[in-house]
């Protein structure tokens, strides 16, 4: 995670999950996305996408609406459209919504109370999982 502003991005993830794994940053990446492009069309096709103990995500429709602007006071259509929303699982919200950031990476094996690597927790991946060798990722 970045210490400046408390977001994690793409590549950060990719480069711990590669690390973890031992496997090339790029493969990560290119599942991650593919991952992240079967989210995204999934949700345009208006199917529900459910990751149990993670959360749900569904589109919703939301009709139409007169709404005002706030500065002129003036009355504005606002048209229908899809919203997606989220629901967060039931492992999400134990760890995320009912801790604190920091009970939180208490809770993570080796990873220190400030979420960086804790090297003398003992931690290490004894070798990375095995991946399929018929795969078009491998």
């Amino acid at each position: 995670m970045s210490d400046l502003n408390g977001t994690t991005t793409k590549k950060e993830l990719v480069n711990r999950i590669a690390a973890d794994l031992g496997v090339k940053k790029v493969l990560v990446k290119d599942v991650i996305q593919s991952f992240l492009d079967c989210i995204i069309d999934e949700l345009a096709l208006g199917h529900r996408i459910e990751f149990r103990e993670f959360g749900v995500f569904e589109v919703k429709e939301r009709a139409a609406r007169c709404a005002q602007n706030p500065r002129t006071l003036e009355k504005v259509q606002v048209p229908a459209k899809r919203v997606v929303k989220f629901k967060v699982g039931r492992k999400m919200r134990q760890n995320v919504c009912e801790n604190t950031p920091e009970e939180a990476a208490a809770k993570q094996p080796g990873k220190a109370a400030s979420g960086k690597p804790n090297p003398s927790s003992g931690f290490e991946r004894s070798s990375p999982p095995s991946l399929n060798p018929d795969s078009k990722f491998g």
